[in-house]
């Protein structure tokens, strides 16, 4: 299989994983990122775009204070969230 190199910028966080992942695992970091881009392009084309939960959520300062407050808050949860909460 002919095969073509890549360079990505990753957070010094992943870094560690991918080097603790392929360490605990005695797989090479190629087959390890490319079997992630496989399978995430590969459910990116199956699965329904909104469906997709992506892997960090960006606020505002508006809406992140306003999730501040819910945090803080005292009051309970709703039974909706409780409900969603212990579905498994």
């Amino acid at each position: 299989m002919e095969t073509s190199q890549i360079s990505a910028h990753i957070s010094k966080e992943t870094k560690s994983q991918l080097d603790s992942y392929v360490t605990r695992h005695g797989v090479k970091k190629g087959f390890l990122v490319e079997e992630a881009l496989l399978h995430h392009l590969q459910a990116l084309r199956e699965i329904p775009e909104d469906l997709v939960i992506p892997s960090k959520v960006i606020l505002s300062k508006d809406s992140f204070e306003k999730v501040l407050e819910q945090i803080d808050s005292k009051e309970p949860p709703t039974s909706e969230l409780v409900e969603l909460m212990n579905q498994q």
